[in-house]
């Protein structure tokens, strides 16, 4: 038996639609699954054995109207996420509640609902939420992100604990990453934030994907409630660089 066919069992993939999270959907797809993505936008096409599904995470009607169309899942990829880089000392009180909203509660109330479905099948389902090394480090620029993060990799083993053993949680923290999006992040300076890493380069989506496939499948059974670091080794300390 091939650990890695998911032939026969359906995936939700929120945010799906672009960056890490459409490389997730696309390798899942690969390995035979019926994926879901979510967004608030349907994009222009998707590859083949990928459905899309209209629903803001942050909308718990909206999350029961995703649950409803996908049918009964087998995994749930919590993905959608993200912040602007704002100065905490001046962003809004409504701006910090968005972000905390969009990357702990929304996560948290997918989680509920996939759990209720999952409870109810006969091999229960994994949950895998897609983490940051922003929650566990400083955050400069995104401080509501990063808290909002790291109560996400707590979340997930708490809930390690109480679905048991039918569900199971783990997290995916994702370092430094190669996004269409990251090249404005990091102010265009790819190659110099990819020589920070000790791997030498950013991660990519599909290192993300491949992660999410082990945690998934039959191989990775009695991991739960643990946190896989993907972050090519961390970050070269600061200090190391004054010193020379």
């Amino acid at each position: 038996m091939d650990a890695f066919d998911f032939t026969g069992r359906v995936v939700i993939v929120t945010g799906g639609t672009k960056g890490i999270g459409a490389e997730i959907a696309r390798r899942f797809a690969a390995a035979g699954a019926s994926v879901v993505v979510c967004g608030r936008n349907e994009p222009a096409s998707l590859p083949p054995g990928i459905r899309f599904v209209a629903a803001d995470v942050r909308d718990p009607s909206q999350i029961d109207s995703l649950f409803e169309a996908a049918g009964p899942v087998d995994v749930v990829i919590n993905n959608a996420g993200g912040s602007p880089t704002v100065d905490a000392a001046t962003a809004s009180p409504r701006l910090h509640a968005k972000v905390i909203e969009l990357n702990l509660i929304a996560p948290l109330h997918v989680a509920q609902r996939a759990n209720q479905t999952m409870q109810e099948q006969g091999e229960g389902g994994s949950i895998i939420m897609i983490g940051s090394v922003s929650g566990v480090r400083p955050s400069p620029g995104t401080a509501a992100y990063g808290a909002a993060k790291a109560g996400l990799h707590h979340l997930a083993t708490s809930l390690a604990v109480e679905w048991a053993p039918k569900v199971r949680l783990n997290t995916v923290v994702v370092g430094l990453a190669q996004t269409p999006e990251s090249s404005e992040h990091y102010g265009g300076k790819l190659a110099a934030v990819a020589q920070t890493v000790p791997m030498g380069r950013l991660a990519v989506p599909s290192d993300v994907a491949d992660a999410c496939l082990f945690l998934a499948s039959p191989a990775a059974s009695y991991i739960s409630g643990s946190t896989l670091t993907l972050h090519g080794g961390g970050e070269w300390p600061s200090f190391l660089n004054a010193a020379r």
